[in-house]
């Protein structure tokens, strides 16, 4: 290929290389002509030859040595080597290479030029390019432009004003008047960058709101004057007249009408009337119709407004296209909370969603679905969503069945409702569902007393189908060992009733332990229900006893730990195998720290990074006549409590133990505990309470609660003190804090302090809110007066 072959020739031979080397041959050939030609003093083919260098550099091959011909080229008074100059400075200079510094004063005499389209490449470039030291130097050329009578340069000139803009900010009050000025021009070119650079000073500089509120009429005007002009073939795309500008200026408008009545009352009827007068049928007409819809939800609108917003994002759910589907059901998603009922009607196009082919459309539809269940259709909508359950994606399963949990436990019609819908979860998904709402739903059938042999006999039926799902199993080998005699009684007013004899029983929870599926800790579920029956059955105790200890020598040190103790209990302890196998005593789920079994996020700035740090580990609850020893003693029988006391404290002598009992649960109203506000912020408040005070220690309460309108999850806590002080923390009450202040939490704490030092307590708290994970610590300095040394 002879040096001086022109463009189109090279792009020929180019392009007709069947290799990549052969490619590079040319290029590197046709590169090596071109630098030769860059050092001739005259050389009439500069632009011609830089014009090939950009092709090259389009391609991916260096071309930095052009840069230089490019400052000449733009230097040069001939505007056909201008233009190429400037096009070669867009392409290969940028703000970081010092060949760009050498150009300012040519693009700032090119400002300046007679022609507009050399005036119009200088602006291009600056527009492009732009430095922030060049935008000092010629913003105030730019100001000047934008007040000229040309609305082709006045249209450039509004975009570079954007660039310096964002650029350097503080020049921003420079185009304040011009940029309002612009909303007079009849150029829609102009108009549009007009709004655009507007909306770029408003999002830069939020003191200049209130200037720019003042052209809310204006744009109101401009606006109807597009709704409702007739067909205009310069402007028109699928029927709507410039939809560009109306979606620039819609955009402009909910930024002016945030958090303003004035402004969002100036603009209610030019919203309603481009929300009834915007023809959906077309993509142009969608984005319109969209943008209006996101400025009505974003500023102070009528009810009246608002709805017909939802509407029409009701009616974008019946599009063909799928990403129209998608951005309505977002849309639908950030407004559910404050729109709920007007939501509520598209309920059913919805749910439809969930049957659509594509996956994210299948997920925005199921966590839209999710966030409008309520008490009034938490049977329909769950009878839905159970069944999406059952076909959808292995990748929405978990998501699925952790928003049904949370909704039946919300908003659950009764118990048994309850518990089925649970179960079903289960049978269906149980691999899938989270760790904790295994005992969250054992909770749940402990609560629900009159039911214990309906469930146990479902369960039943359940574990002897499948034992594949691993919550199921858990769920049904734990009911089995409680209510394990309901079960084989065979009476039943709930469900049918079956026949089960000790045998089948047995062989169920044998088969689960020798399963390969099940996991360590559902054989540890299904070891202890198979030594709770020991109690519950008169025969086949010895089968039992068979099967503990085969798993005295289990490679798994926890199955191991297990049998070795309960072959304890057969062999040294068997006079106390009956009391400490019965049955589990039902939890109070209104009691505080026990609403849902979940407990509380604690929030606070981290201020601390020493000491050591206490994980929180679970510990059993004690047994009633650890109380009573603890007063003194007594024979009286008493009722089992779940919260450990603190070790032995001095009690006034004023009666009997059983007295002293009284004294402790009944004297809280009359004499209210002291306690302290540790935190409080983002609807998260935590107060220590003491509960017990001796000479060496201290036994104290947190106690949080959410007022917040989601739950918070996933929580932990950790604790450290001085070294010269020791920390016990009892077991949190669950990991849920529920929302609305429905329940409290509460985490027992205590210290002791033999060498009666100041008292301090850090507390680190971990939590999931709103998808995010968060960590915060909190320094306790200020103890309930009566803990305080």
């Amino acid at each position: 290929m002879s040096p001086s072959v022109r463009l189109q020739e090279m792009i020929r031979v180019i392009r007709s290389a069947r290799t990549q080397c052969e490619e590079r041959g040319v290029i590197q050939k046709e590169c090596a002509a071109i630098r030769a030609q860059f050092r001739q003093a005259d050389n009439g083919g500069r632009s011609h030859n830089l014009a090939k260098l950009l092709y090259v550099h389009m391609l991916g091959y260096p071309a930095h040595f052009g840069q230089m011909e490019c400052v000449r080229l733009i230097a040069s008074p001939r505007y056909s080597e201008k233009r190429v100059g400037y096009l070669g400075a867009m392409m290969l200079l940028d703000e970081k290479q010092d060949a760009s510094l050498l150009i300012t004063n040519s693009i700032k005499n090119d400002l300046s030029h007679s022609s507009p389209y050399v005036q119009s490449l200088a602006l291009c470039t600056l527009a492009c390019m732009g430095s922030a030291e060049m935008c000092r130097d010629l913003a105030p050329e730019i100001d000047r432009l934008l007040k000229t009578a040309n609305a082709y340069i006045k249209k450039k000139a509004a975009l570079c004003a954007v660039h310096i803009v964002r650029k350097v900010p503080e020049l921003a009050e420079l185009f304040n008047t011009a940029a309002r000025s612009l909303l007079t021009e009849k150029n829609h070119g102009v108009l549009h960058g007009a709004v655009v650079l507007i909306t770029e000073l408003c999002e830069r500089n939020p003191s200049a709101l209130p200037h720019f509120r003042k052209i809310v009429p204006d744009l109101v005007h401009i606006m109807k004057g597009l709704v409702m002009s007739g067909y205009s073939p310069e402007h028109n795309v699928a029927g709507i007249s410039d939809p560009f500008l109306q979606v620039r200026i819609l955009r402009l408008l909910r930024i002016l009408g945030r958090n303003d009545d004035e402004a969002s009352d100036a603009m209610n009827d030019l919203l309603a009337q481009v929300a009834t007068n915007t023809d959906s049928s077309k993509t142009a007409g969608s984005a319109v119709l969209y943008e209006t819809v996101l400025t009505i939800m974003d500023i102070n609108s009528e009810c009246g407004l608002r709805i017909l917003a939802v509407n029409i994002l009701g009616r974008f759910l019946l599009s063909n296209d799928r990403n129209i589907r998608y951005v309505s059901m977002m849309s639908l998603q950030k407004i559910v909370q404050t729109d709920h009922n007007a939501v509520q009607r598209h309920r059913g196009t919805i749910v439809d969603c969930l049957k659509d082919q594509d996956a994210s459309v299948k997920r925005r539809a199921l966590e839209l679905s999710l966030a409008l269940v309520s008490a009034a259709n938490i049977r329909s909508l769950m009878k839905e969503l159970l069944l999406f359950l059952s076909c959808c994606p292995p990748e929405l399963r978990a998501q699925t069945a952790s928003g049904i949990f949370s909704a039946a436990e919300r908003f659950a019609p009764s118990q048994r409702w309850h518990i089925d819908t649970a179960l079903h979860v289960l049978t269906t998904a149980g691999g899938d569902v989270r760790d904790e709402m295994v005992p969250s739903l054992i909770q749940l059938i402990t609560t629900a007393t009159e039911l214990h042999c309906y469930t146990v006999h479902k369960l039943y039926r359940a574990l002897v189908a499948d034992i594949s799902q691993q919550s199921l199993v858990q769920v049904a080998c734990w009911c089995i060992g409680e209510y394990g005699d309901l079960l084989l009684r065979g009476e039943c007013e709930e469900t049918e009733p079956v026949q089960v004899t000790e045998d089948d029983v047995l062989d169920a929870l044998e088969t689960v332990l020798q399963s390969h599926m099940s996991s360590p800790a559902t054989r540890g579920f299904a070891l202890t229900a198979t030594m709770k029956l020991s109690t519950r059955i008169s025969r086949n105790v010895d089968r039992i006893r068979s099967i503990v200890s085969i798993y005295g020598s289990c490679i798994d040190v926890e199955l191991q730990q297990r049998a070795v103790e309960y072959n304890a209990l057969f062999k040294k302890y068997d006079h106390m195998r009956a009391a400490v196998l019965e049955r589990m005593p039902v939890i109070d789920r209104s009691s505080p720290g026990h609403d849902n079994g979940e407990p509380a996020m604690i929030q606070a700035p981290d201020k601390t990074k020493n000491n050591p740090v206490v994980t929180l580990t679970q510990e059993p609850t004690n047994q009633a006549r650890d109380l009573l020893d603890l007063l003194g003693g007594s024979d009286e029988p008493a009722q089992p409590s779940t919260v450990q006391p603190a070790p032995a404290a001095p009690v006034p002598d004023s009666g009997s133990a059983g007295g002293d009992l009284l004294d402790l649960l009944g004297g809280l109203d009359s004499i209210p505990d002291p306690s302290v506000t540790v935190y409080e912020q983002n609807g998260v408040t935590v107060k220590l309470r003491c509960d017990r005070q001796t000479d060496v220690g201290v036994t104290a309460t947190l106690v949080a609660s959410n007022t917040t309108d989601s739950d918070i999850t996933q929580f932990t806590l950790q604790a450290a003190v001085p070294k010269c002080v020791q920390l016990q923390m009892r077991a949190p009450s669950g990991d849920v804090l529920p929302a609305r202040g429905a329940g409290q939490v509460t985490q027992t704490v205590h210290l002791n302090n033999p060498n009666k030092v100041s008292l301090r307590m850090r507390v680190r708290l971990s939590y999931c809110s709103g998808g995010s994970t968060c960590q915060d610590t909190v320094q306790v300095d200020s103890f309930p007066a009566s803990a305080s040394h």
